[in-house]
């Protein structure tokens, strides 16, 4: 893996908690939105935040289990990510049933769905999170799906984490670059025609190299077009070095606005160990600033969890596999947190 460069396989790929969650977000179901794991969470104060909190998710399910067996210091401490919007990673085999569960929901509770779309072919470079679209065309089948599930409902959408940058920093063959850049402006085509969404492509992170290097080519993947950039998604970079990184690229954009993913990186980045996996499950690190829409900054559109604390990096440091929910950790990011 690529350290401090890439998200992919330290991204949440949650294909098991997405599929479960479906028979409590869909039209069909008589709750959609509202907690059925007995965690009692509930929503943030929509001025403040207007992202949705899924209230069955993985940290909620784990409130209600610690609930159940008397250990309420530990579900006050996962209390601190269950209450919190995370993105919802949307998995390629249900992407069109997932994308309607989780909008409705989030319509449902009168806020805004946060999806990630992760499904670029040749994806993360055969890493942890390694696999993709089979090629183009099955990618392009895939985003119409996310778009017909999304309709006309209010939703942000986090796109293709490592994508931009895995060309940049040479992990993806030259050979894939020119169809990566035509999928990419054609996802943010297809998703920005939508009436009530916003997109941001993923634009990499404080720690791999400088703004120069991919201003250009997030150009060439669509970001003129895209409501703005991501960065730090997965990753460990503190808020203020996200920023100042995201404001130089910003300036090479268009002066695109950005959205920083603060999930984890209250402590900053791990710097002990093997350099090659300081960025898969690091130990000693906490939960970032909460999600909110109020950054004090023009240029910053909200801080964000792409990630969801709590989920693994992969199988690495006796972690469970990459997305997997691994509740000793997520309690060393709470008790860590300020």
């Amino acid at each position: 893996m690529y350290g401090s460069r890439g998200a992919g396989a330290r991204a949440s790929v949650a294909v098991a908690g997405a599929v479960l969650l479906l028979a409590g977000c869909s039209s069909s179901d008589d709750g959609g939105g509202k907690d059925k794991s007995g965690a009692g969470v509930s929503q943030q104060p929509k001025d403040k935040d207007p992202f949705w909190v899924n209230p069955d998710g993985n940290a909620a399910e784990q409130v209600a289990t610690y609930v159940k067996d008397g250990k309420d210091e530990d579900a006050e401490l996962i209390r601190r990510i269950a209450e919190q919007p995370t993105g919802q990673w949307l998995t390629p085999e249900n992407a069109e049933q997932e994308a309607r569960g989780f909008t409705e929901a989030a319509a449902e509770a009168d806020r805004d769905a946060l999806l990630v779309v992760y499904n670029i072919p040749h994806r993360d470079c055969g890493q942890f999170s390694g696999g993709g679209a089979a090629d183009g065309n099955a990618y392009r089948t895939f985003i119409d799906q996310v778009a017909k599930g999304i309709g006309d409902r209010a939703t942000t959408v986090i796109l293709e984490p490592d994508a931009v940058l895995h060309m940049v920093d040479g992990c993806t063959p030259e050979e894939f670059h020119e169809e990566r850049y035509d999928l990419l402006r054609g996802a943010v085509e297809k998703l920005t025609s939508l009436k009530n969404t916003k997109v941001y492509l993923d634009a990499g992170n404080a720690g791999w190299g400088k703004p120069d290097d991919i201003a250009e080519p997030l150009k060439l993947a669509g970001v003129e077009n895209a409501e703005g950039f991501a960065v730090n998604v997965s990753n460990f970079y503190k808020t203020p070095e996200s920023t100042e990184y995201g404001k130089e690229l910003s300036s090479k954009v268009g002066g695109k606005p950005f959205v920083i993913d603060t999930s984890r990186n209250g402590n900053g980045p791990y710097t002990e160990g093997d350099p090659e996996e300081n960025w898969c499950n690091p130990p000693g690190r906490a939960l970032g600033e909460s999600p909110t829409t109020n950054t004090g900054d023009d240029l910053v559109d909200a801080y964000v969890w792409v990630k969801r604390p709590g989920e693994s990096d992969g199988t690495c440091k006796d972690g469970p596999k990459a997305g997997q929910w691994w509740p000793e950790y997520a309690l060393e990011l709470a008790k860590a947190s300020k």
